[in-house]
């Protein structure tokens, strides 16, 4: 089995806030992220596929074929967006990471299962920062 990685990446602002919470609970639990005002971040999204390689290009993806299909998919939709108020499958969800990834993984496998004719999505890994990322197998999507 081969692994295939595509990195791409987006800037987006959002705000970790629990409205069934006071604005001190939120504070307390969520820290800066919780600023009334919002936040951003520079994430980088790696999507991991895995499979054999095809026999006639010696290709598991053809990774213009993923990157066109990620930017698409995903990427159009979050660059320089308000993941709370401008990201329709961000609708009613804590715009976490986790749940984030959730939602692209919900949306890219089918697609890039449908381009991969001997292989499947793997993994998605989502940077918030160099140091925070959050990885995602599909398990319970």
């Amino acid at each position: 089995m081969v692994h295939v990685c595509r990195k791409e990446h987006f800037n987006a602002a959002h705000k970790l806030w629990n409205p069934n919470w006071s604005e001190e609970k939120n504070k307390e639990v969520f820290g800066p992220c919780a600023n009334v005002n919002w936040h951003g971040h520079n994430f980088e999204l790696i999507v991991t596929v895995k499979g054999l390689p095809d026999p006639e290009t010696g290709f598991v993806v053809d990774l213009k074929d993923l990157s066109k299909l990620i930017k698409e998919l995903i990427i159009d939709k979050v660059d320089h967006k308000n993941l709370n108020l401008d990201v329709d499958f961000m609708t009613g969800k804590m715009a976490s990471c986790e749940n984030l990834v959730i939602e692209f993984w919900k949306i890219l496998a089918p697609a890039v299962n449908a381009i991969v004719p001997h292989g499947s999505l793997h993994k998605l890994t989502l940077y918030e920062t160099p140091r925070n990322f959050v990885e995602y197998y599909g398990e319970g999507a």
